[in-house]
């Protein structure tokens, strides 16, 4: 399963792809930031997160979307811009026919490294090691967008290894489809 995370946010927006298959670790993809001008037009800002999205999902063609449900903040201004950019890569995922996964970051950070109230840096620290990375993602929005794409595999695990072995057993033969079933069933 491929699943392309987004960290919304309206001057960094976090993108991250990551692989998983059936059985195996999860594999880095690619991994970015859509950067707009905070000097420019709200609209043209916007615009251009509307058109990064698309070409990631375009190059990219994930299974699913993984987007960060926003969550109140102090300051209504980032918050609103963060609502904005999750909004627009919704839309963005919804165009090209994608389904979109939404999670909470207190879901992010308990799905990473087991405590919702890890910082980023340890957020970060911990996608480097679950995907073995030589060095941390920088910025912080990108390793936030991959840590969302992880936790969107995890937390839907069972749905996905049904989804993965429906698609396996297709035209699979009755011996090979005790095989797969039973391999689903012991993990």
């Amino acid at each position: 399963m491929r699943v392309l995370g987004v960290d919304p946010g309206l001057t960094r927006c976090g993108i991250g792809v990551v692989d998983q298959n059936l059985g195996a670790k999860p594999q880095l993809i690619a991994v970015g930031v859509v950067r707009t001008n905070p000097s420019a037009p709200h609209e043209q800002r916007l615009l251009q997160i509307e058109r990064g999205i698309t070409e990631w999902v375009q190059e990219f063609q994930p299974d699913v979307v993984a987007v960060e449900r926003a969550f109140a903040q102090h300051n209504l201004m980032t918050v609103a811009g963060t609502i904005q950019a999750a909004g627009i890569a919704m839309l963005v995922a919804a165009k090209a026919g994608y389904s979109v996964a939404l999670h909470t970051p207190t879901e992010v950070k308990a799905a990473i490294t087991g405590s919702g109230r890890a910082d980023k840096k340890q957020i970060g620290e911990m996608v480097l090691r679950i995907l073995q990375l030589e060095k941390a993602l920088q910025p912080a929005d990108a390793a936030d967008a991959v840590a969302l794409a992880l936790t969107h595999l995890w937390r839907g695990g069972a749905t996905n290894r049904y989804a993965q072995l429906l698609a396996q057993t297709r035209n699979a033969s009755d011996n090979q489809l005790r095989r797969l079933v039973a391999g689903v069933r012991s993990k």
